[in-house]
């Protein structure tokens, strides 16, 4: 069983969101910031799908596969995963957001990457 196939709870930790990105190729990362915060720092290997395109660009995301959406500090990403799960997807928001995973030591890309303002 990979990490990404252990989580029922909508929120899940950024332990997690790093143990399935290092487990789980099929594990698919959405951030769902604004472009200028995504160039400021973001977790390597994922997704940008800004919030209001994500939407429009639903088809792209993989159903067969489980999603983590994540933002600045959760509140834009659980609104995400709410409504990915409502559609029926295995949907995930990283609580705590980048902040979280930041402060938790976790690198951010590019390197000398930061969480921008929102």
């Amino acid at each position: 069983m990979t990490a990404a196939d252990d989580a029922s709870e909508i929120d899940v930790d950024p332990q997690w969101v790093a143990d399935g990105l290092e487990q789980d190729p099929g594990l698919q990362v959405i951030d769902v910031r604004e472009p200028y915060e995504r160039d400021a720092g973001h977790i390597d290997g994922t997704l940008h799908i800004e919030l209001q395109k994500l939407t429009s660009l639903a088809s792209t995301v993989d159903r067969e596969h489980p999603v983590v959406f994540y933002c600045r500090v959760g509140g834009r990403s659980a609104m995400a995963a709410q409504a990915f799960r409502a559609a029926g997807f295995r949907a995930h928001s990283m609580s705590g957001g980048l902040q979280r995973w930041a402060q938790e030591g976790r690198p951010l890309s590019p390197e000398g990457g930061y969480v921008a303002d929102h």
